[in-house]
């Protein structure tokens, strides 16, 4: 008698609501294929993590290769060739004053190591005091505690606020529902006025103020402008409080330029990325910080050290990944393809404003959005299972946030594809329009 096979529980994905769990076989360029024999073009990027198209064959070789001499380590007293070539790439595109990588395992673990950092960093210096953290409305960092802790209240943390450590909040540059009330056109960046009386009276005991820079992803997919990120910068500088810029989404090319911190011209004391460090083949995170914050770490008291590692930390298979997800940029013309799909965005979606339904739209870089008005807004929007159905009944996957969709396409994308993608998503908006109407 065959042992009985375990039932698969997957993420975000509640059953019998939510359609049927699609088996993929295998994956090519922007396409899944499936068990089935069907193609569904990923709009999505597979959870943000795919920017090179899937089964790129020069990580996959890498990865084959690497597997092949050495599967893994432990990190703790020892090193290895694809850590310490990793180490040199990303020195030669992270902003200089960021001298120091902690690699981890994924988005949430370098938020974490993050926020871990900075208040240790403070301990450390002989300020103990300063252990509070400023968050944004809207924000999402993860789903461990600490990430979640400085994440906005949602239905992603509310079973776990028990778990959750006290964060004080601020205003988001959410432009189209303004936390002040004004519009962008005549504004001078009023949001961030709240952050300026908390840090002026609260600077002494704050610790870090972390943010998602330009681009709030899980939250809607929320652009902000320029100003609000450097004048951030600004403020925390101002006050001797750190900057945590959580990368995860908006690295490696996905706002147009390597990170987005660079089109602000601003560079955070922490940074965390990880989603595209691989290419989307593998887990693997980072966090780099100053000489400032490292130089804390060190000396002779051994009570200084990090007591933070994973058993995976710089597993040598993912280096090896990221090692050839950023020769990809050296040998093939990615920010041509990233400014690609940026002139498909600003040409399709001023169509998109003048619909009715549709509420704002907005874009950065390789990523577009399109909130639609609805009753009930939010991340359990009713419009969020239908449309999603919809998408996949069209060969599309397109996974809205509640009431805002949202294409984040790999870089390989044609302008062809990416404009059929488009053209789905005008047939969703009109067949919902037409069955609301008639309900």
């Amino acid at each position: 008698m065959s042992a009985p096979k375990l039932h698969l529980w997957h993420p975000f994905t509640q059953e019998g609501v939510d359609p049927p769990p699609i088996s993929v076989c295998g994956a090519k360029g922007v396409f899944l294929e499936t068990a089935d024999g069907r193609q569904i073009l990923d709009a999505i990027s597979s959870w943000w993590v795919n920017i090179h198209g899937h089964s790129h064959p020069a990580i996959a070789e890498a990865i084959a290769k690497q597997a092949a001499r050495l599967e893994h380590v432990l990190f703790a007293g020892f090193s290895h060739g694809p850590a310490e070539e990793l180490a040199v790439r990303l020195g030669k595109i992270i902003p200089p004053p960021l001298r120091h990588v902690f690699f981890s395992d994924d988005g949430s673990t370098a938020v974490e190591v993050a926020l871990k950092m900075a208040l240790q960093f403070w301990s450390n210096s002989g300020r103990p005091e300063k252990r509070r953290i400023v968050a944004l409305e809207h924000a999402y960092h993860g789903d461990t505690s600490g990430a979640m802790s400085v994440s906005d209240d949602s239905v992603f943390n509310a079973p776990f606020d028990s778990m959750r450590i006290p964060v004080i909040r601020t205003h988001s540059a959410y432009c189209a529902h303004c936390p002040v009330g004004l519009t962008r056109a005549t504004c001078q960046i009023e949001c961030l006025d709240k952050l300026e009386r908390l840090l002026s009276k609260h600077g002494h005991e704050i610790a870090a103020v972390i943010v998602e820079p330009l681009l709030q992803g899980a939250g809607g997919m929320i652009v902000h402008p320029e100003e609000f990120l450097s004048g951030v910068r600004r403020l925390t500088a101002a006050h001797d409080v750190l900057l945590i810029a959580d990368e995860v989404l908006t690295g490696f090319g996905r706002t147009g330029r390597m990170f987005a911190c660079e089109r602000a011209a601003v560079v955070p004391d922490l940074m965390c990325v990880a989603k595209g460090l691989t290419g989307g083949f593998l887990p693997l995170a980072a966090t780099f910080a100053t000489d400032r914050v490292h130089d804390a770490f060190t000396g002779g008291d051994r009570a200084n050290a990090f007591f933070h590692g994973h058993s995976y930390t710089a597993n040598p298979i993912a280096c090896a990944a990221a090692n050839a997800s950023l020769q990809i940029f050296e040998t093939e013309p990615v920010f041509e393809r990233i400014a690609t799909i940026e002139s498909v965005h600003k040409g399709r979606l001023p169509a998109f404003a003048a619909l009715p339904g549709v509420a704002d739209v907005r874009h950065i870089g390789t990523v577009a959005a399109i909130e639609l008005a609805a009753p009930d807004a939010g991340y359990l929007s009713s419009l969020r299972p239908r449309l999603y159905k919809y998408f996949l009944s069209r060969g599309v996957l397109l996974r809205p946030l509640g009431h805002v969709v949202y294409i984040l396409p790999p870089y390989v994308i044609t302008p062809e594809q990416l404009n059929f993608v488009y053209d789905v998503i005008l047939d969703a908006l009109a067949w919902s329009q037409k069955r609301r109407s008639n309900e």
